[in-house]
């Protein structure tokens, strides 16, 4: 849906194109019900990978894991051909599409870019998505996926004290989640999250929810959608393992990245994440980029910002564990 044209716009004419093209071709509850088949389609979940040529990283599927009962969880590992000099970063990466789209393949092209810019290796994780699988299970599966990477990261040619949680959206809203699991478990914890544009609080009532409701791709009834169908009938919004951003206590937690889009429903909550977690003593960065919208970084090769931002992002995760950097300062 475009922005009314009486409007300022906020997106400067590359950026406007690429999201009125993208919001073309997608369901939008504006014009009618949603429903998971057609929002499965338009994002590509189960159309197989869509990679170019040959980028320099390999990628290895496999199944790890999954939590007590529950089956198998798929992941393909990503490693950059280039010679290392040690072992080097694992980032566990969790997919988004509001819980309930996309997988490894959607992600894929992401992966390995952010492989190639970083030079660490990148573990993408298809956790159960919803309705058929609604909260927790998504988060469980996350979280057995992060248990099995440090445990196994000798094996994978990185360094253990340096596994690292990330994602995109509600991949995003997934890491946090772990980071709290993690501590609260007694579990290993991640060295470091990075949180793209991050789904972090399910009452969608900030003033970026309202401001950018509409027009920028993404919108905010979009997300209260997906909400909806990741909680289901009587789920627990409120629960720290699904809204992170409302968690009471921060605490102990591993340094943060978070990329956020200026024209975003979710940009004010990643922002008063960031905050919360400086407040709680844990060191955050928040690279907030200007005349972009959710899923801005699907657009690298056509948008310059997307290209700036793989490139902060990289190199903030390939020093992670090594001196400052890490620290996300």
């Amino acid at each position: 849906m475009s922005r009314p044209a009486a409007s300022p716009d906020p997106l400067p004419p590359l950026a406007r194109r690429i999201a009125d093209a993208m919001s073309a071709r997608f369901p939008d509850p504006a014009r009618g019900p949603l429903d998971i088949a057609s929002l499965r389609r338009a994002s590509g979940t189960g159309a197989g990978p869509r990679t170019g040529p040959a980028d320099g990283v390999d990628a290895l599927d496999r199944r790890v894991p999954g939590p007590p009962g529950a089956p198998a969880v798929p992941v393909r590992l990503y490693r950059p051909r280039a010679e290392a000099t040690g072992p080097g970063p694992l980032l566990v990466f969790f997919h988004g599409g509001g819980w309930v789209m996309c997988d490894l393949d959607t992600h894929d092209a992401t992966c390995r870019r952010l492989a190639l810019r970083s030079g660490a290796s990148v573990l993408s994780v298809a956790y159960r998505t919803a309705p058929e699988a609604r909260f927790p299970a998504a988060v469980e599966d996350a979280y057995a996926a992060t248990v099995w990477a440090v445990a196994q990261a000798d094996r994978l040619g990185c360094d253990p004290a340096r596994v690292v949680v990330g994602g995109d959206s509600s991949g995003g809203g997934l890491a946090a989640a772990v980071t709290l699991m993690a501590r609260d478990r007694g579990g290993p914890p991640p060295a470091a999250q990075l949180l793209i544009y991050p789904a972090l609080d399910h009452r969608l009532t900030s003033a970026s929810a309202a401001d950018y409701a509409t027009g920028f791709f993404h919108t905010t009834a979009h997300m209260r959608w997906y909400w909806q169908q990741y909680l289901g009938p009587g789920g627990d919004g409120f629960h720290p393992y699904a809204s992170p951003g409302l968690a009471p206590d921060l605490t102990g937690l591993p340094p943060a990245l978070l990329v956020l889009p200026e024209c975003d429903p979710l940009r004010d909550e990643g922002r008063a994440y960031g905050r919360a977690l400086r407040e709680a003593g844990v060191p955050a960065r928040v690279d907030e980029y200007r005349g972009t919208f959710h899923g801005f970084l699907g657009a690298l090769g056509a948008l310059p910002a997307a290209e700036r931002a793989f490139d902060a992002a990289g190199d903030w995760l390939g020093g992670v564990g090594c001196g400052p950097r890490a620290a996300g300062q």
